[in-house]
């Protein structure tokens, strides 16, 4: 029998692991809801409806002509609740519960999380993913499945599939060998003074093969 995978996102304050008492995660819709990164406004806040472009365009990040903006407003919007959802522990924070894969089984290899421009899975040619050079993606990400990523992490640049540009969930431990939880945190870094604005919508894909 293969093994599922469900994404879940701590839409609330407590930074405690999926299912613990007091925690608020919300379970992400694959197909139909979306993680936005904003500046936040009035109307692109926690319990908003889901805003349109004009709203998410007046909400955009201003960024420095000298030094690289780190977003610091991420949501999720819930189509079920037409309703942005802030997601409060996540970016450049000391957080470890964050992003929550939720596993019913055992894998035959390690469950990983790559960005991709598309659901084609080859290119990562989007401005925010760096143009093909994944070292140059705007799109940090770190595990957090054994411990928080720490005040000001640095993880690293998510890109397509080439090495050090990919989360590996279970903490480079290998497949899972029974149901697990695997979490990370992820920020959004702009280096000083882009060529572009960008509107860039990547894929998230979560690879594993299943027994």
């Amino acid at each position: 029998m293969s093994t599922n995978v469900n994404f879940y996102v701590n839409t609330g304050t407590l930074d405690a692991p999926y299912g613990e008492s007091g925690t608020e995660f919300t379970e992400f819709s694959v197909g139909n809801d979306s993680l936005i990164f904003s500046g936040g406004s009035d109307v692109v806040k926690d319990g908003e409806p889901i805003p349109g472009s004009s709203e998410l365009n007046q909400a955009g990040v201003r960024v420095s002509e000298t030094a690289q903006t780190i977003v610091d407003k991420y949501f999720l919007a819930d189509i079920s609740d037409n309703e942005l959802k802030e997601i409060s522990l996540a970016g450049n924070q000391d957080s470890q519960y964050v992003f929550c894969f939720s596993f019913d089984g055992a894998t035959a290899s390690e469950p990983v999380l790559e960005l991709w421009d598309d659901e084609d899975m080859d290119t990562t040619d989007l401005y925010s993913l760096g143009e093909g050079t994944p070292a140059n993606s705007w799109w940090k990400g770190i595990v957090t499945t054994n411990g928080s990523s720490g005040d000001d992490w640095t993880g690293i640049n998510l890109a397509g599939s080439s090495v050090n540009h990919f989360l590996q969930l279970n903490d480079g431990n290998g497949a899972l060998t029974t149901a697990k939880d695997l979490y990370c945190n992820l920020k959004i870094v702009i280096p000083a003074n882009p060529s572009q604005s960008s509107a860039d919508q990547p894929v998230f894909v979560i690879k594993y093969a299943s027994n």
